[in-house]
Parts: structure tokens; C-alpha cells; sequence
């Protein structure tokens, strides 16, 4: 038998956070009365909101969101652009065919592509936490359209850690925030009291280099080894769900799963809220206003 573990407890001390995340957090709240007193336009579209001013995205824009229904990779869930690759015996995608990824199987909810890019964008590099909960939602959706994600008994459910120096700079994790909103989301809809979340027994024991801008190799190079499980007896046994923000080749899932595994999980599997690939470019974001953090790095 798998060995049962208290519900993880979330206990936010303002007087602990770092300044960065205080200063976030009172940042929003400020926009939230402004937005509310003043009327505001949408991060977007630019369309004058008449609701959801606190998040400062239209309906329309929200509605746009759509998750992939398309073909996919059977193993890591990478979107393709023709039926025809279904037509295989098993539909893998030339990266699983030739490289055995650490997890066991990734789902994404949609491509990182427009709008769902720049929402994205806008909860990294603008500090809109808010955005965090509500976009996990969306992760919600792509669990309770997965057949074996739905029937997982007691899941362990790990967002991908941060660099502490990196979490310091940012203020927050966003991959934290997505399992909170798609965990609320789940339990209202179903009541699903089996999941649990369990943050910090997956550690980053070193800062890596961000993957945008390096070769196909070297993105899978360097988060090799990053990872390391400090409490091995909160995912022995068990199934493991890793969630993420965004993934492009799996490299970071891999190096999370591989060490997940070492620990005693069963079974990785990978839940990302987009799927950056170039067989579907954002053909729009050298037009856009894409936020960058203080110091221009637009880090995916």
C-alpha cells in the first residue's frame, strides 16, 4: 500500500514574503480600486472592460482561450498538423521516437500561441498573480478531458519549484498558482478531496540559464540534474502530476520526472497550461505588446 500523507497546509505570512511579492500583491490590489473607481481597457484588445476589471481581460479575450482538441503526440502531447501522423500504429511525435522522455506522458491545455501567450506573458513578467488562478482553471479543463488523469487515485500533484533567486526576483511562482486555481476548480466542480499538493519536496538545487534562445541540444542539457526530491517519502508509490506554465521541449519535465522517479514515483505525468512548438508560430507577437520583466528578458 502507498503511504498516506496529511493534505498539504498553505500558510501565507505577510510579514515572511519576500519584498517583491509584497510589493506585487499590493500593486494588484491598488489596480483592482483604480479599476473599479476609473474605467479601464483591456490588457489585450484594448477594449473597455465592463467586468473582470481586476484581472483587466475582456470576455471576449477569456473566451478566445481555446484548448487543442487536435492530433497529438500520444506520449508527450505535442500538437500536430495533420491527422495523417494518427494513421501510425503509435502516434509519436520524431522526438519520442528517437529520445525516451523522463515522464511518462504531458498534456498541454493550448498553444502558446496569441492570446493565451500573452496572458501568460502578462503573469510572469507584469506580477499579475491574480492571473494565475484564474488560468489554471484552464488546467481544469484539460484534467477532466483526460481519461486517466480523471480516474488517478490520490495523485500527488507537484508545481515545477523556482530557483529560490529566482523567486525572489519575480515575487512568486506562477506554476504554484496554476495547481491552486485548477485544485479549487476541481473540488467545486466535483469535490474531488483526493488531490493533494505538495510543494517543496521537489527542489531547483541549481539556477539555470533560460531556455529561450538556446539550441534544441543545449535546452536539453541544461536542466539535466537540476532537480532533487528533499522528502522522497511524499512521492513514493505514488503517481505524480508536474505542473508547469508552459512547455516547449520537455526537457525541464524530463529532468523533474527523472528525479521524481529516483525518489520512488510510479508514475510521472506532465500537465502544462501551453505547448510553445514552431509547427504553430505566434506569427503575431512581433506586432504585439508583450511585457518583458525590469530587465527586457521576455523568458518563456
Amino acid at each position: 500500500m502507498p503511504p498516506e500523507f496529511p493534505p498539504a497546509r498553505f500558510v501565507f505570512s505577510l510579514d515572511s514574503e519576500p519584498h517583491s511579492r509584497r510589493t506585487s500583491l499590493l500593486r494588484e490590489f491598488l489596480d483592482g480600486i483604480l479599476a473599479v473607481v476609473f474605467p479601464t481597457n483591456c490588457s489585450l484588445c484594448g477594449q473597455e472592460l465592463s467586468s473582470d476589471a481586476t484581472l483587466r481581460i475582456c470576455r471576449a479575450c477569456w473566451a478566445s482561450l481555446e484548448p487543442w482538441t487536435g492530433p497529438l503526440c500520444t506520449r508527450c502531447g505535442l500538437p500536430f498538423a495533420s491527422a495523417q501522423a494518427l494513421d501510425s500504429a503509435t502516434p509519436l511525435c520524431g522526438q519520442c521516437r528517437k529520445n525516451d522522455p523522463g515522464f511518462d506522458k504531458a498534456r498541454s491545455f493550448g498553444l502558446y500561441t496569441g492570446s493565451l501567450r500573452r496572458i501568460i506573458l502578462h503573469l510572469k513578467f507584469g506580477r499579475r498573480e491574480r492571473l494565475g488562478k484564474r488560468l489554471g482553471e484552464l488546467l481544469a479543463i484539460t484534467w477532466d478531458s483526460d481519461e486517466e488523469l480523471r480516474g488517478l487515485a490520490l495523485p500527488v500533484l507537484v508545481p515545477v519549484p523556482l530557483h529560490p533567486s529566482r523567486q525572489r526576483e519575480r515575487g512568486f511562482n506562477q506554476a504554484e498558482l496554476l495547481v491552486a486555481g485548477m485544485v479549487n476548480a476541481l473540488r467545486k466542480g466535483k469535490g474531488r478531496s483526493e488531490l493533494r499538493v505538495v510543494k517543496g519536496c521537489l527542489r531547483r538545487r541549481r539556477a539555470t540559464p533560460p531556455q529561450t534562445g538556446l539550441s534544441l541540444a543545449a535546452r536539453r542539457e541544461n536542466p539535466r540534474g537540476a532537480f532533487e526530491v528533499v522528502e522522497p517519502e511524499r512521492v513514493r508509490g505514488r503517481t505524480v502530476v508536474v505542473i508547469d506554465d508552459v512547455m516547449t521541449t520537455g526537457a525541464t519535465l524530463s529532468a523533474c520526472a527523472r528525479a521524481l522517479k529516483r525518489a520512488g514515483a510510479v508514475r510521472v505525468i506532465g500537465l502544462t497550461l501551453a505547448r510553445a512548438t514552431p509547427q504553430f508560430p505566434d506569427l503575431a507577437s512581433a506586432e504585439s505588446d508583450i511585457p518583458v520583466d525590469g530587465l527586457g528578458r521576455d523568458w518563456t
